[in-house]
């Protein structure tokens, strides 16, 4: 499975990144072209059961395939995966029909928006609502940060179900939102890394959206707790792809690079450098693989999960780093590659949960007490 994911990366992923400009994002059809191949792969809908049309892979399986592709274009596929998931655990029967088949085939593009400007770890605080107007429903808000929003056909929306409550508190509902259908403004998002991706906000100024696209299913904070836990994996996993690479450049550099009479790969430091490049990576790699065996023998991975995003995303930029070291002056220039490794693995830190944020749900597992809200954990 690993060898036929890097196969298909060689021949068909980076060429297709290597013929776009770097600074900014493929054009949609190339990456629908890309999805559509790794979709064969089941890769766009690894956790959907295999009785809903999924591949019935196991989520270690999933790791080690999702490793091998430039983040470029895995965070698209995380996204898109990330909305199938929970289209898939939320929907109706109806709704699954329309709109499953084209995400899974990878012939539309999908996200979701949950964050907002003022809200992000905090669920509590999202301000977007949604009203209905007869056989109508109108959303009002704005959604940051969100993976493949400028180029989607089809977001996922959290919002507040505006004129309901529960025990006096607000109603926390989804709505599906068909971009033909339901037109809204998105805009990219200029970021320091993973520009050939898609980052952007959308801005749902009176959007109407079909009634029956509202997803009525209240199990939305368990799927996307469960969802948080393998996407965490995920991104350390493309923190140990981007840190893999530069090791592996700045080692062909030091073995035909010489100073002092000898390759600069013969030198003291330098080789302390490599391992603890290579300690870094096999430790990251391990403890992403170790989380998702946890999920697939039904174990409780949030601390794990947790734990192994902090963790590599951290190691790994080092890691990223010390090879730029290696290649000295020639590790800070563009025609090495380092540098944009280095700026795509800074935007790592922040999806499905920052290293601060993180470490609290590590420490609660750890200690059994909430440090959000004061409380003690069960």
């Amino acid at each position: 499975m690993r060898d036929g994911i890097a196969r298909l990366v060689e021949r068909e992923v980076r060429p297709v990144l290597a013929a776009n400009p770097r600074d900014r994002a493929l054009p949609k059809a190339e990456m629908v072209k890309l999805f559509e191949r790794i979709a064969e792969y089941g890769l766009l809908c690894p956790r959907l059961p295999e009785e809903a049309g999924g591949p019935g892979i196991s989520m270690l399986d999933y790791g080690i395939m999702f490793e091998q592709i430039p983040p470029t274009v895995s965070m698209s596929m995380l996204s898109q995966d990330s909305c199938i998931t929970r289209l898939n655990a939320e929907c109706t029967a109806e709704q699954k029909a329309r709109f499953l088949p084209d995400l899974v085939a990878g012939h539309k593009l999908a996200c979701t928006g949950s964050t907002e400007p003022d809200t992000g770890s905090d669920p509590r605080g999202i301000k977007t609502r949604l009203s209905r107007k007869g056989d109508k429903a109108v959303l009002n808000g704005r959604k940051m940060w969100i993976t493949n929003v400028s180029a989607c056909d089809l977001i996922l929306v959290t919002c507040i179900d505006e004129g309901r409550s529960k025990d006096g508190r607000p109603v926390i509902i989804k709505v599906v939102v068909e971009r033909e259908a339901s037109p809204f403004e998105a805009r990219e998002i200029d970021a320091i890394g993973l520009n050939q991706g898609y980052l952007g906000e959308a801005v749902f100024d009176d959007c109407e959206v079909p009634i029956e696209n509202i997803v009525e299913s209240d199990s939305g904070t368990r799927v996307l707790n469960r969802s948080w836990y393998v996407n965490r994996c995920m991104v350390g996993l493309q923190a140990v792809h981007l840190a893999e690479r530069a090791y592996l450049a700045a080692l062909d550099y030091a073995r035909v690079r010489r100073q002092f009479g000898k390759p600069i790969a013969a030198h003291q430091l330098v080789q302390k450098n490599f391992s603890d490049m290579v300690t870094a990576i096999t430790a990251s790699r391990m403890l992403c693989y170790r989380a998702l065996w946890m999920m697939d023998a039904g174990e409780e991975a949030g601390g794990a999960s947790a734990m192994a995003k902090r963790f590599a995303q951290m190691n790994c930029t080092e890691a990223v780093w010390q090879a730029m070291n290696v290649l000295g002056a020639m590790g800070l220039s563009r025609e090495a590659g380092l540098e944009e490794m280095y700026r795509d693995i800074r935007m790592l830190p922040i999806p499905d949960g920052t290293n601060e944020i993180l470490a609290l749900i590590h420490g609660r597992e750890i200690t059994g007490f909430e440090a959000f809200r004061g409380a003690a954990g069960g």
